[in-house]
């Protein structure tokens, strides 16, 4: 049965023009007494000729706020009376449309210094913005206008105040294009600023709960992943032990689903332990892959078991069956936020069916009458197996197997309560970082069904997203929709030179480099450098903007900068390595003053700086051997990788071998490989430890 969340809302009234859209949050407002548009022509020549002004409110199916916002003020009659008379009412999935979010986003920030979802803004017709703000109540509180009192106050300086709004544009539209401008100073980045910068972000590590700063915290992944990256370029092992703290806290707190797998949004609490109850594939997809690097990089089995039972609960609950991956599922269920993730003590006990069971999942996973939030449990860890088996007078082992009986009736039982809902849509962008997860998760945990996962979401993306041309953002319901943005093809460039380090098979690096010549073709700012954020065949918008700050996910200017240098070390093709400097040089002065904003593309300078470190295996890619000695690598972190296969007679498998890495011969028929770094390669090894030394020099 579909999760798709399309049902929400109230049904007494006649539906909207959202009945029509495949997003299920747009039609999560098809029922509201508001007579909203979808963004388009039609909207904005209704605003045109009628001389309104648009509201436009732009969220997300899993944001918590945007229901909160609907139930309060788009469901309320007056409120949409209101709406409906002095406003053309436009409503926007920022999934879908991220290029329309970014401006309007920006535009928010430069108002009120701050931003967030749900996003509320004032358009002229031609839909340049003059006021906006992100949640409002339905009445004056928290310092907050009431929106209905902000509703008439926006429309009556509309139309009688034309003046000050006409000045407040010109204005916001200056600070604007300020924002999406980027001059580049024309110095380089130097060598250093990648470990300077994780230095400097290190500064602001929480040693008493991990991660970064308080409350509300975020996972912050890039952050963390670019430490992983100092800790093996200049082994300080501060750099270690904030990534192994960080990982070890949250996947024991309340942001991670303790009996399902998988990672919330957030926490608002600086422990971990309180989540917005969401859960994001782009989040998953994204530790999944840190997990699986600190466990390797660490020597840490319990994240690779975490980094598992992500992929697990990706594999069972996110996947459509045409291996596409769905976008998110919502925090609240039945009206609650989290209620399908909270226990009580007796909930517990019910579904144990077993007295010491539930003694054991009470102290284990901090069940209590009390309970930690309103009344019932967030499921997280407070102690320990080691400790909870000395503490029952249990044998470890025993103590173990006790805790995977508890989780899985618990799981049973939850399945049978009503699931939050799920939003089906399948985005460009977010799949490909999940297929990396998956890739990525083949190599780490040796699970053919993690490399069949990526290629068939693959095959996906190349049946239903791409034409021949071009990619497509979004598809559901057997319909792609809305031009790709830089951050589709650049993550899945990305995502296929991922498939190709995990199968080997260099279709997958043609079309890595097929999506990355597009990039260079109709995204590039060949005067200035980097890259917009939209194709130069895309909707003409207010502004063309460049996205250079990672959030939750890379920017899309970091994800092409990644890219194009791994396709350089594969293809030796100048254009890439040209572009991407390019970017880098765009983007130095901020990524020196703003690190925390670049930690993706630092990551990439990494790349760049200390350059790939290209692996040549030279020998019969089907003998056991062979096999052997890819799996072993797949338990190495190697974050600057880049791997060769050639056949015994020197030829290259494909056109995708760089030319220091040509002419390598078998040694005495072994299996021999090379390692090499600047253009310099090792001597020929034929023993996998040696080949480990030769990657730790």
């Amino acid at each position: 049965m579909s999760q798709d969340d399309s049902t929400h809302g109230n049904r007494a009234h006649q539906p909207n023009r959202l009945i029509n859209e495949q997003s299920p949050y747009l039609r999560q407002h098809a029922h509201n007494p508001v007579d909203w548009y979808p963004w388009g022509a039609e909207a904005l020549e209704k605003a045109r000729i009628e001389n309104k002004p648009i509201l436009l409110s732009i969220g997300y199916s899993a944001c918590h706020w945007c229901h909160v916002m609907e139930r309060e003020s788009f469901e309320n009659e007056a409120i949409a009376r209101v709406m409906n008379e002095n406003f053309v009412s436009i409503k926007v999935d920022r999934e879908e449309r991220p290029d329309l979010d970014q401006i309007y986003m920006d535009a928010v920030q430069v108002l009120t210094g701050r931003g967030g979802w749900p996003l509320t803004m004032f358009l002229l017709p031609d839909g340049r913005p003059f006021y906006g703000g992100t949640y409002f109540p339905p009445a004056d509180r928290h310092g907050l206008p009431g929106f209905p009192r902000l509703l008439a106050a926006i429309a009556n300086a509309y139309h009688k105040q034309a003046a000050d709004v006409r000045q407040n544009v010109e204005r916001l539209t200056a600070a604007m294009g300020a924002v999406a401008t980027y001059e580049s100073s024309g110095r380089e980045l130097p060598p250093a600023t990648p470990l300077n910068a994780a230095r400097e972000l290190g500064k602001h590590y929480d040693s008493a709960h991990g991660g970064i700063g308080g409350a509300p915290k975020f996972p912050n992944t890039f952050v963390f992943s670019l430490f992983l990256r100092m800790y093996d370029a200049d082994s300080d092992i501060n750099f270690a032990d904030m990534v192994g703290d960080t990982l070890t806290k949250m996947a024991k707190g309340g942001i991670y689903d303790q009996i399902g797998g998988g990672f919330h949004r957030y926490s608002v609490d600086e422990r971990w332990l309180v989540p917005h109850f969401e859960k994001m594939l782009y989040d998953n997809a994204l530790l999944a892959r840190l997990y699986l690097d600190a466990g390797r990089a660490l020597n840490e089995p319990e994240f690779l078991r975490v980094a598992r039972e992500i992929l697990e609960y990706v594999l069972r609950e996110m996947t459509s069956p045409e291996g596409g991956f769905y976008s998110s599922q919502d925090a609240d269920s039945e009206g609650e936020e989290g209620k399908f993730f909270l226990w009580t003590p007796a909930e517990a006990q019910a579904a144990l069916h077993d007295e010491e069971l539930a003694k054991i999942a009470a102290r284990y996973f901090d069940i209590s009458e009390e309970g930690n939030f309103e009344g019932r449990n967030i499921l997280n860890r407070t102690i320990d197996q080691a400790d909870a088996a000395k503490l029952f007078g249990t044998p470890t082992d025993d103590l173990a197997r006790a805790i995977e009986t508890i989780k899985a009736r618990m799981f049973a039982v939850r399945e049978q309560r009503v699931k939050p809902g799920r939003d089906e849509k399948v985005l460009a962008a977010w799949n490909a970082m999940m297929i990396g997860a998956f890739a990525e998760g083949y190599r780490a945990l040796g699970d053919p069904r993690y490399l069949a996962a990526a290629e068939r979401a693959i095959d996906f993306a190349m049946n239903r997203l791409w034409d021949g041309r071009a990619l497509r953002r979004s598809y559901k319901d057997g319909v792609a929709r809305f031009n790709a943005y830089l951050e589709d093809y650049a993550l899945m460039a990305g995502a296929m030179i991922d498939t190709y380090e995990a199968s080997l098979d260099a279709r997958y690096l043609e079309r890595a480099r097929m999506l990355a010549d597009v990039i260079l073709e109709r995204f590039s700012d060949g005067e200035k450098g980097g890259f917009y954020f939209t194709s130069d065949d895309h909707e003409e918008l207010i502004t063309r903007a460049k996205a250079a700050f990672d959030g939750s996910t890379p920017s899309g200017n970091s994800a092409a900068v990644m890219a194009l240098l791994r396709l350089h070390a594969y293809t030796g093709d100048a254009r890439y390595v040209t572009a991407a400097t390019g970017t880098l040089g765009l983007f130095a002065d901020l990524i020196e003053k703003q690190p925390f904003g670049f930690a993706h593309m630092l990551e990439a300078a990494d790349l760049y700086f200390r350059g790939p470190t290209e692996i040549v295996l030279v020998g019969d890619r089907k003998s056991p051997q062979f096999r052997e000695w890819i799996e072993r690598a797949g338990l190495l972190y190697v974050p600057n990788r880049a791997l060769f296969v050639a056949d015994p007679n020197g030829a290259a498998d494909g056109s995708f071998i760089p030319e220091q890495a040509r002419g390598k011969p078998q040694i005495n028929r072994q299996l021999t490989a090379y390692v090499c770094r600047e253009r310099a390669c090792s001597a020929p090894m034929t023993t996998f430890e040696a080949v480990i030394a030769a990657l730790d020099d």
